[in-house]
């Protein structure tokens, strides 16, 4: 972390003054810096070089998309199926797996696939198989910090984690980790725009997916809904209720008043939640 840090902080010509003493400066100490640094940097850059300290504090399952999301190629399927699949998904890469997630093989890249697919008319499931490359698993309980660094070190850009049971609990990918640092940069092309992201009502409200992470949430509005337990709305309302909650509940988190809006089997599809105390009935 020091070491990320000071880089970015002498590519803004911030000058760090240090003691003779050879310890590194702790991650307040870094963070004072960079908050002192004032119109040396800017308000932008600033809030990046803090959320660079924040990583080390977030952990791999925080980010990552959970099991229940996942999207890959199982090569059980019939041929014709895994071909449409292959030509129609909008991902770049996918992870590919025999019957389930738990008996994962490893991860194809499309482009590659896609080409072989264009210079070989009679591409078939031996040239496929030829084109995975093995599955890299991630702990859960890893630190962003160590993971963008083995993400680095072992050039790739996702991972699988697992639990201590080697249990699948979902996907991380390098581009996860950066919009920890610079906010959304990408967008997923198979999710509707309206689950992605809060979707501002006239009374001002906004419409909110069950499934969106809370840390998603609070970069995209500037709140601090708590991000110490349940990883989604979802779960952070499921944990308040101790229950599945009908249409129309409502209920107040950390001083954000929510309605329960639509519920899709066992879990909260929309709800409407308000940044204000008080919510318009």
């Amino acid at each position: 972390t020091n070491l990320v840090v000071n880089s970015l902080l002498r590519l803004f010509r911030v000058t760090i003054q240090t003691s003779s003493s050879p310890h590194s400066l702790s991650a307040e100490e870094l963070r004072t810096v960079v908050l002192e640094a004032g119109v040396m940097i800017p308000k932008r850059h600033q809030a990046m070089l803090l959320s660079v300290l924040e990583l080390e504090d977030i952990r791999v399952e925080d980010i990552m998309v959970p099991r229940s999301e996942l999207v890959g190629i199982d090569l059980e399927d019939d041929w014709p199926a895994i071909v449409g699949q292959l030509t129609r998904s909008p991902y770049t890469r996918l992870p590919v797996y025999r019957d389930s997630i738990e008996q994962v093989v490893g991860f194809l890249h499309l482009r590659k696939v896609l080409n072989l697919m264009t210079q070989k008319p009679d591409f078939n499931r031996a040239d496929l198989e030829s084109l995975i490359r093995e599955a890299y698993f991630i702990p859960e309980g890893t630190s962003l910090t160590r993971q963008l660094l083995s993400f680095q070190q072992q050039r790739r850009r996702l991972g699988l984690v697992v639990d201590e049971y080697g249990d699948v609990l979902g996907l991380v990918t390098l581009e996860d980790i950066l919009e920890e640092i610079v906010g959304e940069f990408t967008t997923d092309p198979a999710t509707p725009l309206h689950s992605r992201n809060p979707v501002a009502r006239a009374d001002g409200g906004y419409v909110v997916s069950g499934r969106t992470p809370v840390r998603a949430l609070n970069r995209a509005l500037g709140w601090a809904l708590p991000t110490d337990g349940p990883r989604t709305l979802n779960g952070l309302v499921m944990e308040q209720l101790e229950t599945i909650p009908e249409p129309g509940a409502r209920l107040n988190l950390a001083g954000h008043p929510t309605v329960i809006i639509e519920i899709a089997g066992n879990w909260i599809k929309t709800a409407v939640i308000w940044p204000n105390p008080e919510s318009p009935d």
